[in-house]
């Protein structure tokens, strides 16, 4: 299973990619918005968004390539481990 993760802090970019792998998943970690996002996010399984660490921007591109491609978005206030990891043994369990 692929997972992207967006928001959060920068220094736990490794850890949240850490954390999916030991729940069999793919991950990719976008604390910040890159130059040519949306190709960038590709097709995963599902999208993993911390809202108070993410911008409008971002949101709204993740918002139209869930739309479009049916991928299911955990929405999570919190950028916590904690918080990631109930949402991976939602979807990923």
């Amino acid at each position: 299973m692929s997972v992207v993760v967006l928001g959060g802090n920068d220094r736990m970019a490794t850890r949240y990619k850490d954390i999916c792998e030991s729940y069999k998943c793919k991950a990719k970690v976008f604390t910040q918005m890159p130059s040519d996002f949306e190709s960038k996010l590709g097709t995963p399984d599902l999208m993993v968004v911390f809202t108070n660490t993410c911008s409008h921007k971002m949101v709204n591109s993740v918002n139209q390539k869930s739309r479009k491609h049916d991928i299911p978005v955990a929405r999570i206030h919190n950028a916590s481990v904690a918080a990631l990891k109930s949402v991976l043994e939602q979807y990923c369990v």
